[in-house]
């Protein structure tokens, strides 16, 4: 028959320190692992909305569009746009005070906002969005007769390209060219009065 020896002091000593030991061990990994968790990313400073350019109803009408992808064929795509006024396309103000326009593949008109933005910038695009979001488009020229908008969301810019808004001339009126000055006509010579023989006295 065994007998166990009975424990002193000093082995019960080594199995507080060992307890302890591994306490400040754990207690280091997981400090470790809450300090080296990524942090996310703060998120991208909101771009505060300010009054646009112009108002909306400097863009409601009738309009010839055409869109262009290179910046060379602009003039081209505006004299394109012209043709297009025998099927214009209509803005028109919505209920709200914004302007009736399409988005990207959509096949109903919704009620945009025009929206300004810092450095004279001015975006077109779905209320509550800050200026420049996705489904914004932004003015890149408006003279009151030609509008150019380009997307914000580079997959719909690359299949649509940038959009050539000409204003199309009221209903009836026709381009008409300007007349040239008629030439004066060259005056007939003046023909000389015949003379007459002096009469004789008797």
């Amino acid at each position: 028959m065994s007998h166990r020896r009975p424990l002193g002091p000093s082995a019960g000593r080594q199995g507080l320190m060992a307890a302890l030991v591994l306490g400040l061990l754990s207690f280091g990994l997981a400090g470790c692992a809450t300090t080296s968790a990524p942090q996310p990313p703060p998120p991208p400073p909101v771009t505060p909305t300010l009054p646009p350019a112009f108002p909306p109803q400097d863009i409601v009408g009738s309009w010839g569009l055409a869109a262009y992808h290179k910046p060379e064929d602009r003039e081209r795509t505006e004299a394109a746009a012209v043709v297009q006024c025998r099927q214009p396309y209509i803005i028109t103000l919505g209920q709200t005070g914004g302007v009736m326009m399409h988005l990207a593949d959509q096949a109903t008109p919704t009620e945009l906002r025009l929206k300004g933005a810092p450095g004279g910038k001015t975006f077109i695009g779905p209320e509550g969005d800050p200026p420049g979001s996705i489904q914004d488009r932004e003015v890149m020229h408006f003279d009151g007769r030609v509008l150019i908008l380009r997307w914000m969301d580079p997959e719909v810019q690359g299949r649509y390209g940038t959009m050539v808004y000409v204003r199309c001339p009221p209903q009836g009126a026709k381009h008409v060219k300007p007349r040239s000055a008629a030439k004066p006509k060259p005056r007939a010579p003046a023909r000389p009065k015949p003379v007459q023989p002096p009469i004789q006295q008797r």
